[in-house]
């Protein structure tokens, strides 16, 4: 079964220099940019593999979501790796996101306030992950007791990675 990226809010928040980074870091190089419009990029590993990727600059592109789905077909096409697994390396940030976990490790409480930092196993973009969050009052204290009886918890905010 072969999992696509087709939800228009996950794939508005790839961030164009994240894109051109991983791109880079894969072995495509760079073959032409129309500055504040799109990248093109090239990957020469066979003679046959001449896919261009076309990377828009701009997020506020009208098309930035079915460009980025575009993208995303290529690289699947291109490395023989399913979209899910791309995409989480792809992602730097998700606004507004709920994730429901468990509580894995709690530090101490910083001696000044009532806050501190707990890890977290939950599931992001179709992956179990580590997350770390840093927790005020209230909600430090509910961490606390969630890890100490092991109840799930439930976290909405931004994610950034």
């Amino acid at each position: 079964m072969k999992a696509i990226v087709c939800d228009g809010e996950v794939l508005s928040h790839l961030q164009p220099l994240a894109i051109e980074t991983y791109l880079q870091a894969t072995g495509w190089h760079e073959l032409n940019r129309v500055p504040d419009k799109v990248s093109v990029w090239t990957r020469d590993a066979f003679p046959q593999d001449k896919l261009k990727i076309y990377v828009p600059v701009d997020q506020e592109f009208d098309d930035y979501s079915r460009r980025m789905y575009e993208l995303m077909e290529t690289l699947e096409q291109a490395e023989q790796r399913s979209q899910l697994d791309i995409i989480s390396e792809l992602i730097t940030a998700v606004p507004n996101i709920q994730i429901q976990g468990t509580v894995m490790q709690s530090d101490s409480p910083n001696p000044d306030q009532l806050s501190g930092n707990i890890v977290s196993l939950g599931i992001v973009i179709d992956k179990l992950r580590k997350i770390q969050t840093e927790l005020f009052n209230h909600d430090y204290i509910l961490a606390i007791k969630a890890y100490q009886e092991r109840l799930p918890i439930a976290c909405r905010g931004d994610l950034i990675k």
